[in-house]
């Protein structure tokens, strides 16, 4: 069998008009361009792996070794996208390289026939990831009606694949609070509201705290402060001040530096509909329910809920340990953003290619 020649050309492997025919019109290989056909440097690899082609530099013929060599030392994180790739292609998909590394056709699907459905972004498990990037290169996958997808490759070169996605989480609470007023009092790190009935009210209708006893409610920060900005509660220091909303915030945020942060999420998480509780159980800010219609025959919650930073570097193995708790419960695992005032939720799961 006759190899197809080919050039070593920069980060591209160059080859004859007549590998159009026999690579890209059967396998949609590379791209024309200029009466030939411009491979990337992983699709190369894969062909060459595949007794297709040989690729010579500056007259000299290198093998699959020499080849990787130079290719690795030509393009960032080589070795992860032909792993990814060969991976993709053994599945059965027709895979292009793309801005975002790779972009995927969906099965029974081309080039020419279909448009891809899938951009593939690649990462070694010691890489951070900017959740900056991360929200940049979501947005232009889903602006052009793409899914995307973070393939991650771990040290002893398996594949982990991530569908990440925004999220608008919607609630079915009728209402965030019950028409009640209380009074409240800060103590150490939490605030007690002392009145039975609205205790009780908020507790079994609101789903807010846990009670102390029959007659008292105690409530995390997060909860006293959205109780006090909605004129639900009078929160006094433990001589009797009242707090204002700044004076809430400046204590709070002694006792837990990311304080505000956290509130924002927790605000948005009830404006739109949902009871919020702790996530300390499963490692996260909060789990978070849909609906609850008794406090006696609370269903599992739909999410957690982790808050970070806008200017946040994912460590893979953290986040994938997020994840897969998040889908040992059942849950999906969303990660709050502080978007200016805004907040903006990214929906990160496991899949299967």
């Amino acid at each position: 069998m006759n190899l197809l020649k080919t050039q070593l050309k920069g980060d591209r492997v160059l080859a004859g008009k007549e590998a159009v025919a026999e690579l890209y019109k059967t396998g949609y290989f590379g791209r024309p361009k200029d009466d030939g056909l411009e491979l990337s440097l992983v699709e190369a690899a894969y062909l060459q792996s595949r007794g297709k082609l040989d690729i010579e530099l500056e007259g000299k013929l290198l093998g699959f070794r020499a080849f990787f060599e130079q290719a690795s030392l030509r393009q960032q994180n080589f070795e992860l996208k032909y792993i990814v790739y060969k991976d993709l292609k053994e599945r059965g998909y027709y895979v292009q390289p793309s801005a975002a590394d790779f972009r995927v056709y969906p099965r029974g699907s081309h080039p020419g026939k279909s448009a891809a459905k899938i951009f593939v972004h690649v990462l070694s498990e010691r890489q951070p990831l900017s959740v900056k990037l991360l929200q940049e290169s979501v947005a232009s996958a889903e602006n052009v009606h793409k899914q995307f997808i973070l393939a991650v490759v771990d040290e002893e070169s398996d594949l982990t694949f991530y569908e990440i996605k925004f999220a608008s989480p919607k609630g079915e609470m009728p209402e965030p609070f019950p028409a009640v007023k209380a009074d409240a009092t800060f103590l150490e790190d939490r605030v007690i509201a002392w009145d039975a009935e609205a205790s009780g009210a908020l507790y079994s209708r609101g789903f807010y705290g846990k009670m102390l006893d029959p007659e008292r409610l105690q409530l995390s920060l997060v909860e006293s402060l959205y109780l006090f900005s909605r004129g639900v509660i009078v929160v006094r220091d433990r001589k009797g001040k009242i707090f204002s909303f700044d004076e809430f915030v400046e204590k709070a945020s002694e006792i837990e530096g990311s304080f505000l942060r956290k509130y924002s999420a927790y605000k948005a998480l009830r404006d739109s509909g949902h009871v919020v509780k702790t996530g300390f159980k499963f490692g996260t800010h909060f789990r978070v329910y849909r609906k609850v219609e008794s406090i006696e025959k609370i269903p599992h919650s739909e999410y957690l809920v982790n808050v970070i930073p806008e200017d946040y570097e994912f460590r893979l193995p953290v986040m994938s340990g997020a994840v897969r708790l998040a889908n040992s419960v059942r849950k999906r695992m969303l990660f709050a953003v502080e978007k200016g005032e805004e907040v903006e939720y990214l929906d990160i799961g496991r899949v299967k290619m």
